[in-house]
This record gives C-alpha cells, structure tokens and sequence, in this order.
C-alpha cells in the first residue's frame, strides 16, 4: 500500500473519499456543527458539574476527542488540495510568464488563463 496525497489519488476526478472529505468539511464550517460542538461541550460540563456517574463523563469525553480526531484529518485533507491548486496555478502562471517573455502567445497562456479563471464580462 502507497500512501499518497489526495490530490495524487484516482485521476482529474475526485475519489469517494475526497467527495466525502468536501462535504464534510462543508458541514463542519456550519452553523450547525457549531452547535452541536456547543452542545457537547455543554453536555461535558454537565455531566461533570453534576458528579454524574463515570462512564458519562468518559463517554462525553470520548465524542469530544474523536471529533477532534476527525476534524484534523478533515483539515489535513482540505489543506493538501488547497496546497495542490495553488501549485498548478503557480505553475501555470510560470510557463504563461515565460512565454509571454519570449513572445508568443501559447497553450500556456490559455492554461493559465484556465487555472486563474480569467474570464472577461460582458
């Protein structure tokens, strides 16, 4: 097994993994998501405040600790293709700029004008 990043996974189309990892980190910028961190944490206090039994508390801990573990690999997850497009366009704006320096108007230059979204209004 090779482990990759995901943007070096499949082909130009997202895998499952990543189309879950999109919505998910979708979600997780919610409203919604807030809140339900908000009542966990809430349930936490709760739960210890009242000196409920110790399995509570355990069980509001643990919840607490796999969402963070989650959320961090939700996280690596969207800053490795965030690092990814940035690179393409980085690259692309590269090979438009030194073809523009000799030039000539190439494929280049359309890559970059794709990879930037140059788009004229009318």
């Amino acid at each position: 097994m090779t482990f990759k990043s995901p943007v070096q996974r499949g082909g130009p189309g997202r895998g499952r993994f990543d189309q879950f990892a999109q919505y998910a980190s979708n979600f997780t910028s919610s409203p919604l998501f807030y809140l339900v961190c908000l009542i966990l944490v809430g349930f936490f206090i709760a739960s210890s405040a009242a000196h409920m039994a110790i399995e509570v508390v355990l069980l509001a801990g643990g919840a607490m600790t796999a969402v963070t573990l989650l959320l961090l690999a939700l996280l690596k997850n969207a800053e490795m293709r965030a690092e990814h497009a940035i690179q393409r366009k980085l690259d692309a704006i590269a090979e438009a700029l030194v073809d523009v320096h000799k030039g000539e108007q190439s494929e280049a230059v359309d890559r970059l004008r794709d990879a930037i979204r140059m788009e004229e209004e009318t």
